[in-house]
């Protein structure tokens, strides 16, 4: 099984990972762990290293009296699946016993301690998922294809497509996912014909867990090839059935590309809803968004001011008072993505730059001013309040006090109290 050496990469070589595995060898025996999954997927595909994850033969309990032994924290983030994170100097290392299913419903699965790594290998989801490699450097391809499909950017199933689907329905998300992030060329067909066939499966997802793959997804450099390909064979309209037309969504793509903005997953699923502030809300109810990003979806789905790319400055600064900055750059990109002009237009891009450079002030009128002016306590103070402010930002905000007094003067003097 052992087939290469890939070295000793430098998160291998930190001292909290060294002393992870010191801790679970001196338990149990040199080789009982070994790194898995993404960190030895993307060593292998030269990407950066997010999360460290360790498979080892040590059930939960001995894993856990080995952190102890080695004074390293022990954190039992899911024993009934075999799963305990080590924390070394702050650093997390999710630590899982390897497993066999026992049972599987689509969603859930019962499993089995083992200490086959090859019984291992055969539940995880894509072949490049189920390499390990030790401490070492030495590189264990249980499949016999998992190190060819990280090196040439192949998604593929382990085993039958069906079988691993039907074990976890989610699946059919992870595989337009990571297509996304690290495929390369046509997708793999039987991979896709089963994605396509089983589709139905994913209606009883957890909402949080269809967020979770799908902001991910929308997260990669370039998911445009990926999400055509989900519209192509249903999946998207299960996923999100407000989708029109992906075409907004791919022009943001070709902006922030070539605009140099960074990936932002969240303005990337606005830009695959219409501009309907009810359809954002009831997409973010489906998908269980955080409050902060519902906000911002019915926001960003406003129509209204109408955004244009010969906005005068003063219509600029209006707008930003109004919506905010935060809300009229994501207008503006929307705008843009969905206008079918060349994402480098200049025009657009002044909009921005205009708008980021501006500082909106302060409404320099006090509910005091008012009631000196002759406005009587009560809501009226309000009322005259907004009547000056609306002339104030009419006057492209003037500064001149004198002149807002004799305007607050004047709204004061014409209304009936």
């Amino acid at each position: 099984m052992s087939t290469e050496t890939i070295g000793v990469a430098p998160w291998m070589a930190l001292p909290e990972t060294q002393a992870v595995i010191a801790a679970l060898e001196a338990r149990g025996s040199p080789g009982c762990a070994r790194f898995v999954g993404g960190c030895v997927r993307n060593t292998l595909m030269g990407k950066p290293i997010d999360d460290i994850d360790i498979a080892t033969t040590l059930t939960p309990d001995a894993v856990i009296e080995a952190l102890g032994q080695a004074k390293l924290r022990a954190i039992p983030t899911g024993v009934d699946h075999g799963t305990v994170t080590a924390v070394s100097n702050g650093r997390p290392y999710e630590i899982t016993t390897l497993r066999r299913d026992v049972s599987t419903d689509g969603r859930r699965a019962v499993v089995a301690f083992t200490q086959d790594w090859s019984e291992d290998a055969q539940r995880r989801d894509f072949r490049f998922n189920a390499l390990y490699v030790d401490i070492h450097g030495r590189l264990y391809d249980p499949t016999g294809e998992g190190v060819n499909d990280a090196r040439e950017g192949r998604v593929v199933f382990v085993g039958d497509p069906t079988t691993r689907i039907r074990e976890d329905s989610l699946r059919i998300l992870r595989f337009f996912r990571f297509h996304a992030w690290y495929g390369r060329g046509d997708p793999d067909q039987e991979a896709l014909a089963a994605c396509k066939a089983l589709i139905g499966l994913a209606e009883g997802l957890a909402a949080e867990r269809v967020q979770k793959e799908l902001l991910k997804l929308l997260a990669a450099d370039d998911p445009r090839a990926t999400v055509r390909l989900m519209a192509a064979t249903g999946v998207l309209s299960r996923v999100l059935p407000s989708v029109e037309s992906p075409a907004r969504f791919e022009g943001l793509v070709a902006i922030e590309t070539e605009q140099l903005f960074e990936n932002d997953p969240e303005l990337r699923l606005a830009a695959l809803l219409p501009d309907d502030p009810k359809i954002a809300e009831q997409v973010a109810e489906r998908l269980r968004l955080s409050n902060a990003l519902k906000a911002r979806l019915i926001a960003a789905a406003g129509a209204s001011p109408r955004i244009v790319s010969w906005m005068s400055p003063r219509e600029i600064r209006r707008v930003v008072y109004d919506l905010g900055l935060n809300t009229f750059s994501d207008r503006v990109k929307l705008a843009w993505a969905a206008s079918g002009r060349s994402a480098t237009t200049p025009q657009w891009r002044g909009l921005l730059a205009l708008a980021e450079t501006w500082t909106p002030p302060a409404f320099p009128l006090t509910g005091e001013e008012v009631l000196k002016a002759g406005a009587p306590k009560g809501p009226m103070v309000g009322e005259v309040m907004r009547e000056v402010e609306t002339w104030w930002i009419d006057q492209d905000f003037i500064e001149d006090k004198f002149s807002i007094i004799e305007r607050l003067k004047a709204v004061v003097q014409g209304m009936a109290f």
